[in-house]
């Protein structure tokens, strides 16, 4: 495990059916309270390493996920691994948001009482401490019964990162969060990207959106065809790309 690595992965592939090669032997570092984002084509494998991240892949059939994937210096890729440890502690936001069919109290308490917390003074607390981590307390704090299907586009966004950070996990995976929202919602969410990293908390983001990445992330990991092709801080992946893919790929040549 390299120094101050928080999550890592060695040498890991995915393949379907035995066959197929959807990711090959991508080795990458993530660390507190860093945003990586992952750019690259459509089709490249960004979003299904990032479901590696958390076991997701497991879940789809005759997918195998070869490699290491440490978290805290311990592989998790493991059958006998627990999934409800390892997404308590590596959350997920999904590219549309998917609130619950319950209130905005409900859908930031849900996990919190799944896994025990009955006293309601404990979940008032921890339902305004994740809607103001994820500024959205100041906009819903009157309405917190209300459905959540009552909220916009941008809003349910922001309440489905509160109910990720409501089990204070110490990764957060982000599948394009912000395909779908305005520049102001977008600016919200970028906002509270910052602000969790100064948390501590480890973010690492798939983007298409090229800008996005340059302007929240500290290092940038570029894919192509299932292969990471470049991994470095974001200034030098910017500025002074080492693969002329990269370079193409970021001057708009291909992608």
């Amino acid at each position: 495990m390299s120094e101050n690595a928080l999550l890592e992965t060695h040498d890991v592939r995915v393949r379907y059916h035995d066959t197929h090669d959807a990711l090959r032997n991508i080795n990458l570092t993530f660390c507190p309270g860093e945003v990586t984002a992952l750019i690259g084509p459509s089709g490249c494998g960004k979003s299904t390493f990032l479901r590696c991240l958390n076991l997701m892949n497991r879940e789809i059939p005759h997918c195998h996920i070869d490699g290491e994937i440490d978290y805290h210096g311990q592989n998790i890729n493991t059958k006998k691994q627990n999934l409800y440890d390892v997404r308590r502690n590596i959350g997920m936001v999904f590219q549309s948001p998917n609130p619950f069919r319950k209130s905005i109290y409900d859908n930031i308490a849900f996990a919190p009482r799944q896994h025990g917390i009955k006293d309601r003074a404990r979940l008032d607390e921890i339902v305004e401490q994740s809607l103001r981590r994820a500024a959205l307390w100041d906009e819903v704090k009157d309405v917190l019964n209300k459905s959540a299907y009552a909220l916009s586009g941008g809003q349910r966004q922001r309440l489905c990162i509160a109910r990720t950070l409501a089990m204070n996990p110490e990764v957060v995976l982000m599948d394009e969060p912000c395909s779908a929202l305005d520049p102001i919602s977008t600016h919200a969410i970028e906002e509270t990207i910052g602000a969790i990293k100064a948390e501590g908390i480890c973010v690492i983001i798939v983007t298409h959106n090229i800008e996005q990445a340059a302007r929240i992330s500290d290092k940038t990991a570029f894919f192509l065809l299932g292969d990471c092709i470049e991994w470095n801080t974001t200034e030098v992946i910017f500025n002074n790309p080492h693969d002329q893919r990269t370079k193409d790929y970021l001057t708009g040549r291909f992608g």
